[in-house]
């Protein structure tokens, strides 16, 4: 798994995931570009965005079906609703025999100011209903947490124009 973060457009903010060895991913039936909840129960990439002193964070979920939501968290785990925005993301998938690519493209009017703190993460199905998670980094806990400030590891600056 790896990703990569394009922040050279004033517009978008544009993430792609590349996951090997993608033989039996299981991707989500395309149900076009629409929110939607609980997209991490199958594969589905993640973008954590914490700007500031504070502990309030936002969300994006990003489907392979093209539905996606956006989250702001208060606290940890607390405090969440709906994200504001009135443009979707534009979201691609492209899978292969033994490679497949992500593209995320989110409208930076929906990004909190930056910088910020980052976390990306991926939920990944395989045949057989095996998750896997991957994330650039995980907490200290036994189980998978993407919502922890110590999964956000990477940092977002403000876009940078050619």
């Amino acid at each position: 798994m790896e990703a990569r973060v394009r922040n050279d457009d004033p517009h978008w903010l544009t993430i792609r995931w590349r996951i090997d060895g993608s033989s039996g991913l299981v991707l989500p039936k395309l149900v076009g570009r629409q929110r939607r909840d609980e997209l991490w129960r199958t594969t589905c990439f993640e973008v954590f965005l914490q700007s500031g002193e504070g502990q309030s964070y936002t969300e994006f979920n990003l489907s392979p079906s093209e539905a996606w939501n956006a989250y702001d968290f208060d606290d940890y785990r607390q405090g969440m609703r709906e994200r504001a925005g009135e443009r979707h993301p534009v979201l691609t998938m492209r899978p292969g025999s033994s490679m497949a690519i992500f593209d995320a493209a989110i409208p930076r009017e929906m990004l909190p100011p930056q910088p910020c703190a980052m976390g990306l993460t991926a939920v990944i199905e395989e045949e057989g209903q095996i998750l896997s998670y991957w994330a650039l980094a995980h907490s200290a806990e036994n189980a998978p947490d993407f919502h922890r400030a110590a999964c956000f590891t990477a940092r977002l600056e403000a876009p940078t124009l050619a």
